[in-house]
């Protein structure tokens, strides 16, 4: 599973970061994935960061 960021829409607040630190780093102030695709031990947490985004920047495929 390959998860995405859009920089545009990302608000930097850091909910990814604090729910699915493993995955997700803040950088210049925003979002940015960490590792592609997400290793599967990561990926329950890495939806829930996702689904926690208030902006909807995280997306996966």
């Amino acid at each position: 599973m390959k998860f995405k960021v859009d920089q545009e829409l990302c608000i930097g607040c850091g909910a990814c970061e604090s729910t699915c630190p493993e995955v997700f780093e803040l950088v210049d102030e925003k979002s940015s994935v960490k590792i592609n695709p997400v290793p599967e031990e990561f990926q329950e947490k890495a939806l829930s960061a996702e689904d926690g985004c208030p902006a909807g920047a995280i997306s996966h495929e």
